[in-house]
């Protein structure tokens, strides 16, 4: 006999949540981003186009984790010379670490939409503590049934402590490439059967 119940959202407070359960990220739907200090008068901004995670959301959202893989190599600044030199031993060293990993360790609420999401990022091999700023942008049922989370989430590191410590400096003085590396992400997720 199959199973009819119908999986639904929840209102919890006023504020609509995905319903509880396992969600696989939609990497069509997703986009990981981050924006660096190029030359001190501008951004690069880049992203990855290669990446696979999912998302336990619990009953109570600070029960919740997340794990992600990213393919270091799928990195895309839309300029090809550029990505090629992202992947060598000067930024990403993509042959010795093609994978970088996150994965939550806490969730601390701001509010009943907002979190403080805690967790372990690893690049080239080496794992440092982060903290994302992540927002509950919104839950929906889509024309086939299936139920979907959208969130967007930020946070800063600094490369150097992840071992990407390219140090070119200009004539004038000051790096080519900035230290601080800002993150940012717009996920969208759908609940797994």
């Amino acid at each position: 006999m199959a199973d009819t119940t119908e999986v639904t959202s929840r209102t919890v407070n006023g504020v609509e949540y995905p319903a509880v359960g396992t969600y696989a990220i939609d990497a069509s739907h997703t986009r990981l981003g981050f924006a660096v200090r190029h030359m001190a008068v501008s951004k690069v901004r880049g992203g990855f186009n290669t990446f696979e995670g999912t998302l336990q959301l619990a009953e109570n959202p600070v029960d919740s984790k997340a794990s992600l893989t990213i393919d270091a190599g799928s990195v895309d600044t839309r300029d090809e010379t550029r990505d090629g030199h992202l992947r060598t031993n000067d930024f990403f060293d993509v042959e010795n670490h093609p994978k970088w990993t996150f994965t939550s360790t806490s969730i601390g609420t701001q509010s009943p939409t907002e979190w403080k999401v805690d967790g372990d990022l690893t690049i080239r091999g080496i794992t440092k503590p982060v903290t994302l700023d992540v927002v509950l942008e919104g839950v929906v049922k889509d024309p086939y049934g299936n139920h979907r989370v959208g969130f967007s989430a930020s946070t800063s590191i600094n490369r150097e402590e992840f071992g990407v410590a390219f140090g070119a400096v200009m004539e004038a003085g000051g790096l080519v490439v900035g230290k601080k590396v800002d993150i940012e992400i717009e996920l969208e997720a759908v609940l797994q059967p």
